[in-house]
């Protein structure tokens, strides 16, 4: 039997409310490849860790989770609305910040790459630590980032409705404390590829931001596979 071709494999890592998940599932879209949002795993273990009652910063409550995620995980896991409420933000940084956490995420990742979505010839995985730790050897890297203060204006106005005593500077304050616990963890720290491209959305809305994604997508990955006018591969010889 003839082996596989391996699945090309796209990271786009960056800090909260950067506008990476919103790239990166564009860009899998653009290009027919499979999208995974990897923070929806460590929100999802940081979900049934509280639903179980226990601590989300004691490894010895957070390990039992652990032995259960399995690719693949439903979308009523992974796509679950509590995933995005504040207690479960709050202890999900924890989560990531375990040596434990990350290896299951990665074991998790890698299964998802070798088997994607309805076959799919690539994957585009979105995270923190995609490009860095997870596939260092990723076909095309992304760190897509933004001001604090501009991720702080996107998360209020996604929060704001729940929250009504929320406030921009409250949000702030937590995106800036966010930034320095994933930048400074001692496991997997967040910080740009070497070999990443860099994205700054501060100032370009999600289109501009795709459009410079494609240009670099195409650029590094064999020009010819691509049909003209589509922005699409074409995959095979």
């Amino acid at each position: 039997m003839s082996e596989q071709p391996r699945k090309t494999i796209i990271a786009v890592d960056g800090p909260a409310a950067s506008g990476k998940g919103t790239f990166a599932k564009a860009l899998a879209k653009r290009l027919d490849y499979a999208y995974l949002d990897t923070g929806a795993i460590y929100r999802a273990i940081a979900h049934e860790v509280l639903e179980r009652g226990g601590d989300p910063t004691n490894i010895e409550d957070v390990r039992p989770v652990l032995e259960t995620i399995k690719y693949p995980l439903p979308d009523t896991v992974l796509k679950n609305p509590d995933l995005r409420t504040p207690r479960v933000e709050e202890a999900t940084p924890h989560i990531g910040a375990m040596q434990e956490a990350q290896a299951a995420v990665r074991s998790y990742q890698e299964d998802f790459v070798k088997n994607p979505p309805n076959k799919a010839a690539g994957a585009v995985l979105d995270g923190r630590d995609v490009g860095t730790s997870v596939f260092p050897h990723a076909d095309v890297k992304f760190y897509v980032t933004a001001t604090p203060e501009e991720r702080a204006k996107r998360r209020y106005q996604q929060q704001k409705d729940d929250n009504p005593g929320l406030t921009r500077e409250m949000v702030l304050k937590d995106i800036t404390l966010r930034d320095a616990r994933d930048m400074n963890r001692q496991f997997s720290p967040l910080r740009p590829a070497d070999d990443a491209h860099i994205l700054d959305t501060t100032e370009d809305s999600p289109a501009e931001t795709l459009e410079k994604g494609l240009a670099a997508v195409k650029a590094k990955l064999a020009p010819p596979r691509f049909k003209n006018g589509t922005g699409k591969f074409r995959f095979g010889r």
